[in-house]
């Protein structure tokens, strides 16, 4: 995971789509300081759940991630990790009762690690009966609703070839 987070700062720095900070800039890594295993188990204890390993590995990677551009969202520090409910619980009101009931369920035990303030959110779902693995969404309602990704890793793999492909577009 660290290579393609490396990839995805280098190519998206390179666009220079939207503003970088200049730590950003110079170290040419949209990431942070890693995070120490005892926050991840304390928003593992806060949440009452086992976080993903993949998600875990990245944050033991970067705690937290910047926007790459304005479609994907910044991941947050392990500190901000909460669940929709407490960060954004209209949304989920508005989707149980004027878009899919079903949606809405699933937004109610959704954890948001990334897009806070932002058009889109990040979210990752706990296994449930229906589904016995950890879920991964990009959510907005411009796309409207879900996208689904098969991990982390298969997220972040579709940035890298999006920005490939921004790339290519401006050659």
């Amino acid at each position: 995971m660290l290579s393609l987070l490396n990839q995805i700062s280098v190519i998206a720095l390179k666009l220079g789509d939207i503003e970088f900070s200049k730590s950003h800039r110079d170290n040419q890594w949209l990431g942070n300081e890693p995070v120490e295993e005892s926050k991840i188990l304390e928003v593992e204890s806060k949440l009452n759940v086992q976080l993903p390993n993949d998600y875990k590995e990245f944050l033991l990677i970067s705690n937290g991630f910047a926007a790459t551009n304005d479609i994907e969202p910044a991941f947050l520090p392990i500190e901000e990790v909460d669940y929709l409910k407490k960060l954004d619980n209209e949304l989920i009101e508005i989707w149980t009762r004027d878009g899919i009931p079903e949606i809405g369920e699933q937004l109610s035990k959704s954890i948001v690690v990334g897009g806070v303030m932002e058009e889109q959110y990040f979210l990752i779902l706990p296994p449930d009966s229906k589904n016995p693995k950890w879920r991964y969404w990009k959510f907005a309602s411009w796309i409207p609703g879900e996208e689904e990704y098969t991990s982390l890793n298969n997220y972040f793999e579709s940035v890298l070839d999006f920005l490939n492909q921004l790339i290519a577009s401006h050659k």
